[in-house]
């Protein structure tokens, strides 16, 4: 794919807009837009069109100053949910019209978007945690897997250290595959290098990058943890009632929403739909639990609404702790790239 450094962007719904994607571009790697939760065709037109205009305005400068050109950034991909793609017509159409170098859809079962982009003329991704996955993605023709690990932030099913699903895939299926989750320093991207990756996946290492799309409050509270900060847990996507599969929790930083809810899971969803039809003598839930449950709902919108990360959801890895500045993606990637080739060419890891 022309790449300059074996870096691609985790396609971070809320973080991964066009600003991110061309800056990863630029550094050589492969920028990928991502479309999470609130993915909708709306939003991807609009960080298209961020990335156009990310594109054009270092030209326009260079052209107004009379500086020589530079090259162009690098190819630009787009990372969908498979659930929110169904849900919502015309998102995969306008991804697949959009020819992205990449395009990647995780999160699901139906493997058949693949058949369409591979018609289209467009590489694929999807992101994998067992051997099992990677050999139903390779069946399907999926270009690029992506050994994601369970130390890996957002949501993903925690089945396997990013390092032995690394190896038992590389073991097993043909093709590149990408190392993902707890790569955060020059030691791990070296380390996925030397185990085989053809490249990495970054996500938290980027998240509070100064091209992203990530929020203040959510920036604030990725600099001030440590590693050992994150839980994996399903209550935010209970909480904001998102369809998200069960098998696809999210590692999030702690805090006091996940303090009050995480071992309440139960409670908090048996009213975020109809309940069931009381069986013999079991009793609906108690009205004193389910307002107690709403009210935590409105809470939990209000905080999103607020950015207050002490109760809304901030996605991270476990190499949370490695992230200490708001920084340029070009600075970050440098520092991995050139200190990832130095260890390796001293034989070092």
């Amino acid at each position: 794919m022309g790449l300059g450094i074996p870096i691609v962007n985790a396609p971070m719904g809320g973080v991964a807009g066009g600003g991110l994607a061309v800056a990863v571009a630029a550094a050589g790697g492969l920028g990928m837009i991502g479309m999470g939760s609130a993915g909708s065709v709306e939003a991807l037109e609009r960080e298209l069109a961020a990335a156009a205009l990310a594109y054009e305005l270092p030209a326009l400068e260079r052209e107004l100053m009379g500086s020589p050109a530079a090259p162009a950034p690098g190819p630009i991909g787009i990372g969908l949910v498979d659930w929110v793609a169904a849900a919502r017509p015309g998102l995969l159409d306008l991804a697949l019209a959009a020819k992205p170098a990449l395009l990647s859809v995780s999160f699901g079962t139906d493997l058949s978007w693949a058949a369409r982009a591979r018609e289209a003329g467009i590489r694929t991704a999807t992101q994998i945690y067992t051997v099992e996955d990677a050999r139903r993605a390779r069946d399907a023709g999926i270009d690029v897997l992506v050994a994601r690990g369970l130390e890996g932030g957002g949501h993903g099913a925690p089945e396997l250290a990013t390092l032995p699903l690394l190896e038992a895939v590389l073991d097993t299926v043909p093709g590149p595959v990408l190392a993902a989750g707890g790569i955060g320093s020059a030691r791990g991207v070296a380390a996925m290098l030397a185990a085989g990756a053809a490249g990495v996946w970054l996500g938290t290492a980027l998240a509070a990058g100064e091209e992203s799309l990530l929020s203040p409050g959510g920036r604030r509270a990725l600099l001030a943890a440590r590693g050992t900060d994150t839980i994996v847990t399903r209550v935010f996507d209970v909480g904001m009632e998102l369809p998200w599969p069960q098998r696809f929790p999210a590692r999030v930083l702690r805090n006091d929403f996940t303090e009050r809810w995480h071992d309440r899971i139960d409670e908090l969803s048996v009213t975020t739909a109809a309940p069931p039809e009381p069986a013999g003598d079991a009793a609906p839930a108690p009205a004193e639990q389910a307002a107690a449950a709403a009210a935590a709902r409105a809470e939990l919108a209000a905080a999103n609404a607020a950015d207050d990360p002490r109760i809304a959801p901030v996605d991270a890895g476990q190499g949370v702790g490695l992230v200490t500045a708001v920084r340029p993606v070009a600075e970050i990637l440098d520092e991995l790239c050139s200190g990832a080739a130095r260890l390796l060419a001293e034989g070092r890891h």
